[in-house]
């Protein structure tokens, strides 16, 4: 984000927060508006409707670009370096995100279908960026892989496992012992694929 955030900016994250608090239902664009600082048409102009701007929420704050940018220009080919990264990376940003997370979680029954889908296109872009690394990794002789798409979701799954954890109570998993998780899972992962 800028340092001075656009009108657009503040409307997405005056939608995240109040969504966070009140839920989809229960947050009206005149309330996001004010909280934005613009007037409701200001906001109809910018996103259209209330399921518009949460979906350009989603599409801003989650995860898939930031991911793309560290697959293409950060990993080494190493596997256990290359995985703490991702995993590191992956906590910091879902963490950074965790109001925008709780919406989708929370209001999953009464979130609109587009809003959803938006909502995991970045599970599923990260799980493509991970099948091919391993696959890449497998041709490369650096892993062996039986079925990479399988062990890039069991990897997503673990990290997934332990940011709901923390989510739901985040005094019982400190930052200390996320970081063991990480160093930890990721030594068992780099070992059980290791040719």
């Amino acid at each position: 984000m800028s340092a001075t955030p656009t009108t657009s900016e503040k409307l997405l994250l005056a939608t995240i927060n109040l969504m966070a608090e009140k839920g989809y239902d229960g947050t009206t664009t005149k309330e996001i508006a004010l909280a934005a600082g613009v007037n409701e048409v200001t906001l109809f102009r910018h996103f259209g409707t209330k399921e518009k701007l949460l979906e350009a929420a989603f599409s801003r704050f989650h995860y898939g670009n930031e991911m793309t940018r560290l697959f293409n220009e950060d990993l080494k080919g190493y596997l256990q370096e290359d995985l703490l990264t991702v995993s590191r990376t992956y906590h910091s940003i879902m963490n950074r995100n965790r109001k925008l997370i709780s919406i989708a979680l929370k209001g999953s029954s009464s979130l609109p279908d587009s809003v959803l889908q938006e909502a995991s296109r970045n599970p599923t872009h990260l799980k493509n960026l991970l099948t091919d690394y391993l696959t890449a990794m497998s041709s490369e002789g650096k892993v062996v892989t039986s079925n990479p798409e399988i062990q890039a979701l069991s990897f997503m799954w673990m990290n997934y496992g332990a940011f709901i954890n923390r989510l739901n109570d985040e005094e019982a998993v400190s930052e200390d012992v996320l970081d063991d998780f990480i160093e930890e899972s990721v030594r068992i992962f780099t070992k059980a694929l290791s040719p």
